[in-house]
């Protein structure tokens, strides 16, 4: 294994009070959209679409699993879960979720996310955009459960959904 520079830990968000006295911990939302297509439009440079997909996947599969663990805290309750994740959610201006099936013993999920972060509002391009998102869920869903999921967009903005849809389904052990 090679050196690395920035092995990902929650510190590395830093202290926004002590940083950003006079602008706070907020941003618009044009300014991360930047970021995140024109880091995407690289990677698919150099490495493919393909690739692209599944480094973006991982990234929103670690972060999901810090989120949980940083500002979800430990959660046994699936009810508790959801609605801790839904307040924070919103509350970080992420977006607005539901859940419309909810079987916790089965493993099978199917959520929307509307006001996404990522995607709405933005022009339809035929194809979903929210990989970091499938894999930010599965995070979540693998640090609450302790089982892997396969998370998948079904529906989103991009592709004339007005919201962004994913199943979630444990995958088999």
């Amino acid at each position: 294994m090679h050196d690395r520079k920035y092995p990902f830990h929650w510190g590395l968000l830093g202290d926004l009070q002590d940083g950003r006295p006079n602008l706070g911990p907020t941003a618009r939302l044009e300014i991360y959209r930047l970021m995140q297509f024109t880091l995407r439009d690289v990677l698919e440079q150099h490495y493919g679409t393909e690739a692209a997909d599944a480094l973006f996947r991982e990234a929103g599969f670690l972060a999901g699993k810090e989120f949980y663990e940083n500002v979800l805290g430990r959660q046994s309750d699936p009810g508790r879960f959801v609605g801790k994740l839904q307040e924070a959610l919103k509350g970080m201006g992420v977006g607005v979720l539901r859940m419309e099936t909810f079987e916790p013993d089965k493993g099978n999920f199917v959520l929307t996310i509307s006001e996404d972060l990522d995607c709405s509002g933005l022009p339809e391009t035929g194809h979903g955009v929210c990989v970091y998102d499938e894999g930010f869920i599965a995070g979540l869903l693998e640090s609450f459960s302790g089982r892997k999921y396969l998370v998948k967009e079904v529906d989103c903005w991009c592709t004339g959904g007005r919201t962004c849809r994913f199943t979630a389904e444990v995958l088999a052990s």
